[in-house]
């Protein structure tokens, strides 16, 4: 049975249970698994008029999205304690579900609380109440109507039988609901019209004899819920898909004839070029910089001609930046400005600051902030977090650099350390990357007095983000709408702290890269050092084969990982310093689209890590109602896109929450 649906009870009823009851709260859930809609009607309208006529005292009433989510509803009972006393009567206007969540809460902080339902749970006919239409799913999770015909014998088998015929219809009817047909007659009928048969043979093998007892679904509902909470709330657990290139060691692309190096590759403002068609440079020679605080300088990672500058199309941000266009003549020459230094222990903050700024390190993780700004903190910071998780699917760049650089880690660690002068310092890695865990523990060995700690994390999505490594590593909360440096905290990711130390002791400025590349059909498959600016095309060539251009209508190509990436529509672009992995993947069959309605089955915020409610964002975008999306804190959305991966009818909540910033950030200038 669905336990999802409630009405309220009888009047007479819900008065004689309360005959002296004063000082009443009411918490009144909104309803899940229905098409969301602007005009909802307020249910404590309802309920509120009916208590006041027969002369009941009314504290509040308050609505409440999803009560039987424990994690939200229990913040919000906490941050309301005052309403919750032993003197106070509390009515339930909720599911099942939510009654029993609410009650143990409210146990919590006033076990003589009086606590009341005043609703009658509906039976859903069996059906978890999903679908919006006629036909009906019991979101089995195992969808087999491609093998029988299009009826699914989850919901019209009345046994329940996933394992082909029971032997028990009788004159065509079942033998437990005579008035039903038999599923399994009709999936054969079906199969046989239109020429099936023998695809309806593959389905026919023992799997699943009946559903599952109260015992084992409570069970699996417990294990679901620790594991929501584990290390953070929310998060998911994709397929990992690291398999293809987690042992591939990293290997040097090769030169490119030409390279693209557009003067924004990071965030800020875009540099202005330092060179002009026809110059010579050098390998690490600087080609472009702005005299302006959040940039960082580009350097030309080729020796040759400089041929073009001009517009050129960005991969990340799709429209045309003004790019270097560099003629390369194979020959790796180095700028005269590329000097190792051994003595880095006796530079001063500030002279290692002016380092990595001039070698244009940026965070390599993706975001491309600017290293020397991050490290200016104007805020006091005790503690160094160096991000090694790497929670997307199918990257393995960072793990290959703790595997094969461990000390490029570990000096750039210390570099770091020095300039924040901070005496602690973690190095955070997840419990699929064992042998980084391994290597990195044993070369910190050999250092005494480092104070760097590796610390194992469990594998989930998205333990990299940085509010989620602080919460879980520190336990401290970051504000809303706040950043790491307001708890005294600095997160670097493990690729921008190799290029610290690259830059730092050898001299050599952000010109190239490690990049996965993988996914479907790739016959390459491997971890690159790609050069800065080499066409993705090149890339293409060499590992999925110069045929697929040809056949891509069918794959769609990703700019770093599955969840977070960026989908490119053309190969004429180029490696950038937030390339973290090229990505080919099939194109889903069913398309993320906002168009589809909503369900309001609370999935998107089960998952959220920054315990939001993605559901609105996508309403408020339809309604162009972008101020109101502010009052959900949608500014503090990292994009991580759980909300997309979990959601039922496939809506763009992600492409709605760039959509509600891009507008916010228009009307605010």
């Amino acid at each position: 049975m669905d336990y999802t649906k409630f009405r309220l009870k009888p009047e007479q009823e819900i008065i004689s249970v309360l005959k002296d009851k004063q000082n009443i709260v009411v918490l009144n859930c909104t309803k899940c698994f229905k098409e969301q809609d602007m005009n909802d009607q307020n249910e404590c309208g309802e309920l509120v008029p009916l208590l006041k006529k027969n002369n009941k005292k009314i504290i509040e009433c308050i609505e409440i999205d999803f009560l039987c989510n424990r994690h939200q509803t229990e913040k919000l009972i906490t941050k309301r304690t005052e309403l919750i006393k032993d003197d106070i009567t509390v009515i339930i206007y909720s599911c099942g579900f939510g009654i029993q969540a609410v009650t143990e809460i409210i146990n919590k902080f006033s076990p003589k609380c009086e606590i009341y339902t005043v609703a009658d749970t509906i039976p859903q006919d069996g059906h978890h109440g999903m679908a919006l239409s006629i036909e009906k799913c019991d979101s089995c999770a195992d969808c087999v109507l491609t093998y029988t015909g299009g009826i699914c014998p989850v919901v019209n088998c009345s046994k329940g039988l996933l394992n082909g015929p029971c032997g028990g219809a009788k004159n065509g009817k079942c033998e437990i609901s005579s008035d039903k047909d038999c599923a399994w007659e009709k999936i054969y009928n079906r199969l046989n019209s239109i020429g099936k048969i023998e695809l309806g043979k593959q389905f026919f093998k023992i799997r699943k004899y009946s559903k599952p007892d109260y015992k084992t679904i409570n069970n699996y509902n417990i294990t679901i819920y620790e594991k929501r909470l584990q290390n953070f709330f929310g998060g998911v657990y994709p397929d990992e898909n690291k398999e293809q290139t987690r042992n591939k060691q990293i290997i040097q692309f090769s030169i490119p004839k030409i390279v693209v190096l557009p003067l924004s590759q990071h965030t800020g403002a875009i540099c202005e070029p330092l060179v002009k068609i026809g110059d010579k440079v050098y390998t690490g020679q600087k080609i472009g910089d702005i005299q302006s605080f959040i940039s960082a300088p580009i350097h030309s990672p080729v020796t040759g001609k400089v041929v073009a500058i001009e517009p050129r199309k960005h991969p990340l941000i799709k429209k045309d930046v003004l790019s270097v266009v560099i003629e390369s003549d194979n020959i790796d020459e180095y700028d005269v400005s590329v000097v190792p230094n051994n003595e880095w222990e006796s530079l001063t903050k500030e002279e290692l600051l002016n380092i990595i700024r001039e070698k244009g390190i940026v965070g390599l993780g993706g975001a491309q902030f600017p290293t020397h700004v991050k490290l200016k903190s104007p805020k006091p910071i005790d503690t160094l977090v160096i991000n090694g998780c790497e929670c997307e699917p199918y990257l393995n760049s960072d793990y290959r650099i703790m595997v094969e650089r461990p000390y490029s880690v570990i000096f750039g660690t210390l570099i770091l350390m020095k300039i924040l002068n901070v005496t602690k310092s973690y190095i955070s890695i997840e419990d699929n990357k064992k042998e980084a865990i391994e290597i990195i523990k044993q070369k910190l060995d050999e250092f005494t007095n480092t104070n760097i700690e590796v610390i194992e994390l469990k594998t989930k999505y998205p333990q990299g983000a940085e509010r989620m490594l602080i919460k879980k590593l520190l336990g401290r909360e970051i504000p809303i709408g706040g950043l790491p440096l307001d708890v005294g905290v600095v997160v670097n990711n493990v690729g921008t702290v190799s290029a610290v130390y690259d830059a730092v002791i050898k001299g050599l400025p952000l010109i190239r890269r490690v990049v996965t590349v993988t996914g479907e059909n790739c016959i390459n498959p491997g971890n690159y050092e790609i050069r800065l600016g080499t066409p993705i095309e090149n890339v293409i060539d060499y590992c999925f084969g110069s045929e697929y251009k040809e056949n891509n209508n069918k794959f769609i190509l990703k700019m770093g990982g599955p969840m977070m990436g960026v989908e490119i529509s053309g190969f004429d672009m180029p490696i950038i310093k937030g390339t973290t992995g090229l990505i080919l993947l099939s194109k889903p069959d069913i398309e993320i689209n906002l168009q589809r309605k909503c369900i309001k089955c609370g999935r998107c915020v089960d998952v959220c890590p920054m315990e939001l409610f993605p559901l609105y964002f996508g309403l408020f975008t339809e309604n162009k109602q972008y101020s109101e999306a502010e009052k959900y804190n949608v500014l503090s959305c990292i994009e991580c896109g759980c909300c997309d991966y979990v959601c039922p009818s496939k809506r763009a909540l992600v492409q709605s929450v760039k959509e509600i910033k891009k507008n916010l950030s228009v009307s605010k200038k």
